[in-house]
């Protein structure tokens, strides 16, 4: 008798359970997210996800050129700018060094500070793409060859040497300051100015050599 009444309800039960229709689900890959579906007739559930925005590439900082009409010409002009200020500079603690204004040790110091962030402040004038960081490469890279020159007696410069090194030694000069041309150049050709990574080498580069 009991098993027929438990029968009796249960069918009772599953007739009166409304038929379903298919869930409708509905995704919008846009952000915000949304998400949408029914479940049973005249009902929807409607969720809203919250999601990040994508980043962006961050815009590269305005470029001073000195000929926007001919990105090319502008270029090449920022580049013999750029490396007669940093060749004066040198040739300012050059002097420095053979009239022994300073002691030769500190005037090693003064070069090593300066030049990187006197030729790092001339970045602006240069376009932000790779033929800017190409042709800004230039200025230290010939500098590496020039160091290297000087450092193996092949070049006979002895303001260079007594502006660079520390006891008079033309040996000195391929150790630390190719090591200095070296990072700048890399900087320039691989980082660039639209990099933080580059001006946080060099700044490190001048304050380190400068307290060595």
């Amino acid at each position: 008798m009991a098993a027929a009444a438990v029968s009796l309800l249960s069918a009772k039960s599953i007739t009166a359970i409304p038929k379903l229709k298919p869930f409708l689900f509905d995704f919008h890959v846009s952000p915000p997210f949304s998400l949408s579906f029914a479940v049973a007739p005249n009902t929807t559930t409607h969720f809203t996800l919250w999601s990040r925005k994508p980043r962006r590439n961050p815009t590269p900082p305005a470029a001073a050129m000195l000929f926007p009409q001919n990105p090319v010409f502008s270029d090449t002009c920022a580049a013999v700018i750029s490396g007669s200020i940093a060749l004066s500079v040198l040739r300012l603690w050059q002097e420095t060094a053979k009239r022994g204004l300073f002691d030769q040790k500190l005037n090693r110091k003064l070069v090593h500070i300066s030049i990187g962030l006197v030729f790092m402040l001339c970045w602006p004038l240069y376009s932000s793409g790779y033929r800017g960081a190409i042709l800004a490469a230039i200025t230290p890279g010939v500098n590496i060859i020039r160091m290297i020159l000087i450092g193996s007696g092949l070049w006979k410069d002895e303001a260079t040497v007594k502006a660079m090194s520390r006891y008079g030694d033309y040996r000195e000069l391929l150790k630390g300051p190719v090591y200095y041309a070296t990072t700048i150049t890399l900087a320039c050709a691989f980082y660039w100015r639209t990099s933080p990574i580059a001006i946080a080498a060099i700044c490190n580069l001048c304050a380190g050599d400068g307290n060595s």
